[in-house]
């Protein structure tokens, strides 16, 4: 996927809608989409099982496979209610809210300066919220849950392709050999982040894996 996929953006559109707005390209809004869709997704069968769990604390989610890949551990934790209500409410609220940025940046919506710092900052938080899940899960529940394992992944491709847009257009300031860089190499840091969260994984339950070999 190449940046000019991601982020191409019409100087005539510029001209069109005035002044001080910037739109996207057909790829990033897509991204934000099929992204939010499936965080979307996640959410709302965390939810689901939430609820079965507070009528049934004998309840097993489907997604609980072993002593590892255990989503039943995971929501009943107290880091599954972080804010006093259950995690997964609040990505219902959020993933729609960049759906329908999405959407609107497939239609030719575009927005000033402040909307797409707004849409980093989010993003970043979220981010930031997931990986403090992820250590979490790992390092103090002991288990794993898939829906939540998706929801970090695609978290942080909203996070880092919104930086990416924000960069390419000067929304955050930055030297030009940085932005060329990032640019040209958007791809590095992903696949590096997923590599990382991959490698913490496999050893942190390293006995349990190799014992399925």
């Amino acid at each position: 996927m190449t940046t000019t996929a991601l982020d191409d953006v019409s100087t005539d559109d510029d001209r069109a809608s005035g002044p001080g707005t910037i739109g996207s390209g057909r790829g990033y809004a897509l991204l934000l989409v099929i992204t939010g869709a499936l965080g979307l997704l996640a959410a709302w069968v965390i939810t689901l099982d939430k609820f079965e769990l507070l009528k049934n604390p004998n309840y097993k989610p489907a997604c609980s496979l072993n002593p590892i890949v255990s989503c039943g551990n995971v929501m009943q934790s107290k880091q599954a209610e972080a804010f006093g209500f259950p995690n997964p409410l609040a990505g219902l609220v959020c993933f729609g809210v960049v759906i329908a940025i999405g959407v609107a940046l497939l239609a030719g919506g575009r927005f000033r300066r402040w909307y797409w710092i707004g849409l980093n900052i989010g993003t970043l938080l979220g981010t930031v919220f997931c990986m403090w899940l992820m250590s979490q899960s790992l390092y103090v529940i002991n288990s794993l849950c898939l829906w939540c394992t998706l929801t970090w992944m695609i978290t942080i491709l909203m996070f880092w392709y919104t930086t990416v847009h924000n960069l390419k257009h000067g929304i955050i300031p930055a030297p030009a050999g940085l932005r060329r860089t990032v640019l040209e190499f958007h791809w590095v840091v992903p696949v590096l982040w997923y590599g990382v969260i991959a490698l913490l994984i496999l050893t942190k339950w390293w006995s349990y894996w190799s014992s399925l070999i």
